[in-house]
């Protein structure tokens, strides 16, 4: 579908842009991007984190993942969950942003 549409996939297994070396597609991509906003890479780590079972890596990561799985349970439809979470990410993107402002 990716090849016919000029679309780039991701977080399927075997993309470029897919869990790679334990880290989850979200790290992959701003790695691959060379995105280096201090509040985004905080962001990324979390992320990986509660992506990769790595839960005790980052005090946050759990809280992510209890969320994001209730949020699976509230709204099965990919496209509806996703929609919902967006805010979720945005405001955790925020918070990210005052810790990085607070160093």
């Amino acid at each position: 579908m990716a090849e016919e549409t000029g679309a780039t996939p991701f977080d399927a297994p075997g993309v470029q842009l897919g869990h790679h070396d334990g880290k989850c597609s979200f790290q992959t991509i701003v790695e691959t991007y060379d995105l280096a906003d201090p509040a985004l890479l905080l962001l990324a780590e979390i992320v990986g984190c509660a992506d990769t079972d790595r839960l005790q890596d980052h005090p946050v990561a759990a809280g992510l993942e209890a969320l994001a799985t209730g949020y699976s349970i509230r709204y099965p439809d990919d496209n509806d969950n996703l929609r919902h979470q967006f805010e979720l990410y945005d405001a955790l993107f925020a918070w990210c942003r005052l810790q990085v402002a607070s160093r």
